[in-house]
């Protein structure tokens, strides 16, 4: 049995859950996400509790049984609770300005780069000491989604190794190298 498939999923205060057509629906007060699983998976809900079944032992089964039920926890917490990630804009002159749903990042390039988030994720740039490094906050209930733009957003300049200049999660720790050491003579 999977550990984690076999664990139930409690559905707090305000949460609806519905399956159709093995579509899991979940509603809440932060919004609403939807999931299509496996025909072979069997979801129930029963008193607040979601519960995720598999037919046979088969490796197929057994991989998906985990899966689905970690995917639908993560759309539980997401309506009732929301996600969010912290990034911090390490480098001189770096900065990002946040307007609605657009994003303005000045990174070294020659140019600004602009991103347009989707509707389900909301930025907010927080003001911070002179000094300080620049904080992008994004928020939303989908966990997917908000990874997937974390990852873009940190796509425009990773870190480097040497000094650590780039886009990086708060808390993120980086592998640093030395720099080059002059030529004994």
């Amino acid at each position: 049995m999977s550990r984690i498939g076999k664990l139930p999923v409690s559905l707090p205060q305000g949460v609806t859950v519905s399956v159709e057509n093995n579509v899991v629906k979940v509603k809440g007060p932060k919004g609403e996400l939807c999931q299509k699983v496996d025909p072979d998976m069997e979801v129930s809900v029963e008193g607040g509790v979601l519960t995720v079944k598999r037919p046979t032992d088969q490796p197929r089964h057994r991989s998906m049984h985990g899966l689905y039920r970690a995917l639908i926890h993560n759309m539980v917490v997401g309506v009732s609770e929301g996600y969010s990630t912290t990034q911090e804009l390490v480098g001189v002159g770096y900065r990002v300005e946040a307007n609605g749903q657009l994003l303005k990042f000045s990174l070294g390039f020659s140019h600004d780069i602009l991103l347009m988030l989707p509707a389900e994720v909301t930025a907010e740039v927080p003001q911070v000491k002179k000094g300080a490094n620049p904080i992008l906050i994004l928020k939303s209930s989908d966990k997917q989604l908000l990874g997937m733009v974390a990852a873009k957003v940190r796509s425009f300049r990773k870190p480097e190794p040497y000094k650590g200049k780039g886009i990086k999660f708060a808390g993120e720790v980086l592998r640093r190298k030395a720099g080059k050491t002059a030529a004994a003579k």
